[in-house]
């Protein structure tokens, strides 16, 4: 039996530093192999071997593997941003239960950058947040509830970074710390728990079971935030 492969390798993090300074459709049409070799095979390997870690958890995740439900999308939206660079330098393989209506829900994520990793969980607002499964879902639980957040923090708080976002005139506005205040609940527009590793990390044979025990850690969050029963 051949030995174990890493799921990532250095032209993974290569291939989005020279995207950084290479940020066109010239470049880009010129190393599609190159995206697909060190950016789309190693993601569509990583949802391999984490989704029955994932679907242990919860049999809903969707698995599919289409961009969108697994994937991020590497092309930018450029209409109303004012970065108008065409590409992402980053991936995210993510996993989430389907909702009414087509709501976002909470993920299990992780995502890779030219220099950082992250994993963990994260959820937003989406479009209007009184339509949102933050506003549904996860305020009425935090109301009733009101302990448990801080449970949470307590449980995994010196080995995850949290933050959360709200709107404050018109703009987001990041907050460090845990949404444990009932008035958080109120106006928060998305949570994210992660832990961040080292590109090393990723690039081991252990990566895929180190982030499927990350899922499991912060899996509770997921349900907590997203999914009414």
């Amino acid at each position: 039996m051949a030995p174990a492969s890493p799921v990532f390798t250095r032209e993974t993090f290569q291939f989005f530093k020279q995207l950084g300074r290479n940020n066109h459709k010239g470049w880009m049409d010129a190393n599609r192999d190159r995206y697909q070799a060190a950016i789309v095979q190693p993601f569509r390997r990583l949802l391999e071997e984490l989704s029955p870690a994932a679907l242990k958890l919860d049999e809903r995740f969707d698995t599919t593997g289409r961009t969108g439900a697994n994937f991020s999308r590497i092309n930018r939206d450029i209409r109303f941003a004012k970065d108008k660079t065409l590409y992402k330098t980053n991936m995210y393989l993510k996993f989430s239960v389907p909702a009414p209506d087509k709501r976002e829900t909470g993920q299990l994520y992780v995502g890779i950058s030219a220099n950082t990793v992250t994993a963990g969980f994260r959820i937003y607002s989406g479009g209007k947040r009184k339509a949102s499964t933050l506003a549904l879902v996860a305020e009425p639980h935090a109301n009733a509830n009101p302990g448990w957040i801080a449970k949470q923090k307590k449980r995994l708080g010196r080995r995850y970074e949290s933050y959360w976002y709200s709107m404050q005139k018109g703009e987001w506005t990041q907050h460090s710390g845990w949404p444990t205040a009932p008035d958080d609940w109120k106006k928060i527009q998305a949570w994210i728990v992660r832990r961040k590793l080292t590109p090393a990390a990723a690039m081991r044979v252990t990566f895929p079971r180190e982030a499927a025990k990350i899922f499991r850690d912060v899996y509770p969050l997921l349900r907590f935030t997203s999914l009414p029963e």
